[in-house]
């Protein structure tokens, strides 16, 4: 079983002339969103809200790969 859950998603075609993808999930009771570019899923960065704010967050590298495959799958 994961220790996410994806809520949403959304495929951006105007980031800097390149398509990216953004998912917002939850994990660990917190909000998070991770953007990948969508031609070849790199990583452009992630992001943790809490306290009416947002900041970049750190996850490990099984989850970052985790979740860039269920990413890629609901394109």
């Amino acid at each position: 079983m994961k220790s996410y859950l994806i809520k949403n998603m959304i495929i951006d075609d105007d980031f800097y002339g390149e398509e990216t993808v953004t998912a917002g999930f939850t994990h660990n009771n917190q909000d998070y969103s991770i953007s990948f570019n969508k031609a070849d899923m790199e990583l452009i960065n992630i992001w943790v809200f809490a306290n009416e704010t947002s900041v970049p967050a750190h996850l490990s590298d099984a989850m970052i790969d985790s979740l860039r495959e269920d990413v890629g799958k609901l394109i």
